[in-house]
């Protein structure tokens, strides 16, 4: 079994982005290269990182994708129109300008076929032997096929202030981590170590558990 790379919230940071996928040295075709969710919002160029990603596809046998809270608030706005007030207030304009759309334009949002088809394929957790991946958290003591959408997608200190076993180590992102290194915890890594905020974008090597940051 290959190696796992997971790389934590990237937020429209291409730059840092760029720079950490030249640090990793991936097997294509063994190692598996995961990406925790949040790749849009708030950052420089979230149509960049989608692009950018779409394009290690190609090159990458084994790609996950995983989504965050902000590509489903993305996906309520451009497919429903929905929760608009929610989406603008945390960093939706500046993906929606990386698409060259205005809210207040007469234009329609169109995105590239690959990119709709990216948002639409998500999925909202990954798990292998020894890990379970999922942007935000779990709820503790609900089993990993009930957990809730909502949950996976937005919990943060019920699951992160828990003791719980979830019987595997939980890898997360979402609630940013404003400290050199992810947070370690016994049953939980979190990997979300504020790369917008002008942090750290961090990458995971599993399971030998190096770090790797830009």
């Amino acid at each position: 079994m290959g190696k796992i790379f997971a790389i934590g919230d990237i937020h429209g940071c291409i730059s840092q982005l760029d720079r950490l996928l030249a640090q990793l040295d991936i097997d294509k075709e063994e190692d598996t290269l995961l990406f925790i969710g949040d790749y849009i919002d708030r950052g420089p160029d979230p149509k960049g990182v989608i692009d950018s990603i779409l394009d290690i596809r190609k090159n990458v046998s084994n790609v996950v994708c995983l989504s965050g809270n902000h590509e489903d608030m993305f996906l309520n706005y451009c497919l429903d129109r929905r929760d608009e007030e929610l989406y603008m207030s945390n960093g939706g304009m500046r993906t929606l300008a990386s698409y060259g759309f205005s809210p207040e334009g007469t234009e329609e949002l169109i995105l590239p076929e690959s990119h709709r088809e990216f948002f639409t394929s998500l999925r909202t957790y990954h798990e292998t032997d020894d890990y379970i991946f999922v942007h935000a958290g779990l709820r503790p003591g609900v089993p990993l096929d009930r957990q809730d959408r909502e949950d996976l997608l937005w919990i943060r200190f019920e699951f992160i202030r828990s003791p719980y076993d979830f019987g595997k180590t939980v890898i997360y992102g979402h609630t940013p981590v404003f400290l050199d290194e992810p947070l370690i915890d016994k049953n939980k890594i979190g990997i979300d170590t504020g790369a917008v905020y002008g942090g750290w974008l961090t990458c995971i090597e599993l399971p030998e558990m190096k770090i790797y940051q830009v």
